[in-house]
């Protein structure tokens, strides 16, 4: 991990001033800054669910793109956890499309194989997108609103808020609740 640069040690603007800052200025140095304090943390989620140390390399770079444009529209009250839910859903992302388009290698002889049989491609992602699909169905309406923008649509709470005309609080209660009953599903239908 060479290429990432711990400089937690010095501190001069706290994470919500350099957030105002580079908000107001598109100034690419501020974000790089304020980045940087949280790039090991990145590239620790994104080896969490790669398990690659090139890929994960090559996702802190795509968040850092994301960044560019993603901060300067939302309204970040908490920087180190919405870059986590960032960092996060980028990694679900990557890992969807990529189970959506799986890559087969051929043997030399595959083309004269006159036993063609068929592949064998492992669903067990789609299978779980399909339950986590069925189980935001089961949630009331403001949590199942609520869920999909937070999460998927990657909205603060605030936004959320302003898009539903929920009050801010319930927003909250409805993310965390659907958040549980979710989880509880998922696990009921996965046979966990």
């Amino acid at each position: 991990m060479k290429f990432i640069k711990n400089t937690s040690g010095k501190r001069e603007l706290d994470d919500l001033s350099l957030v105002a800052a580079y908000q107001n200025s598109g100034d690419l140095e501020v974000l790089g800054e304020l980045y940087n304090r949280y790039m090991h943390l990145v590239y620790g989620v994104c080896f969490g669910y790669f398990k690659d140390e090139e890929q994960s390399k090559d996702a802190v770079m795509q968040i850092f793109e994301e960044l560019v444009k993603k901060l300067r529209i939302h309204q970040v009250q908490n920087f180190k956890s919405w870059l986590h839910v960032l960092t996060r859903n980028h990694c679900l992302m990557a890992l969807r499309k990529s189970s959506k388009n799986p890559t087969v290698t051929l043997e030399e002889n595959f083309v004269e194989n006159d036993d063609f049989v068929h592949l064998d491609i492992d669903d067990t992602k789609e299978t779980q997108l399909t339950i986590m699909e069925k189980c935001m169905e089961t949630l009331s309406e403001e949590q199942r609103k609520s869920v999909d923008l937070f999460y998927l649509q990657e909205k603060c709470y605030k936004e959320v808020a302003d898009m539903t005309g929920y009050d801010i609080l319930k927003v909250k209660s409805y993310i965390q609740n659907g958040k549980r009953n979710l989880k509880i599903c998922i696990e009921k239908n996965s046979g966990q």
